[in-house]
């Protein structure tokens, strides 16, 4: 339990950081599952069209600290080469 006023205001601030990063992954695992969904289908167009969308918000996600750098480059990598290869 925090007890003095700095990590009173600590424990505050990262409440409401939690929620925003909590937003922010659904928000980006929101359009993985479309990607992921497109690739499922077949739909090489769709699957592109979703993946273009998914990589800015992936990279978002690395620039607000939710996701590290690597992470985000090898799950944008492996989709990127599972679209290229559908039909």
């Amino acid at each position: 339990m925090a007890n003095t006023p700095q990590s009173k205001k600590r424990a505050r601030q990262n409440e409401k950081r939690f929620e925003v990063n909590k937003a922010r992954r659904s928000r980006i695992r929101t359009y993985l599952r479309k990607v992921e969904e497109a690739i499922a289908s077949g739909d090489k167009d769709a699957a592109v069209a979703a993946l273009r969308a998914a990589q800015p918000e992936l990279m978002r996600g690395v620039t607000k600290g939710v996701f590290h750098k690597n992470t985000a480059s090898r799950k944008v990598s492996r989709l990127a080469s599972r679209v290229k290869s559908l039909g």
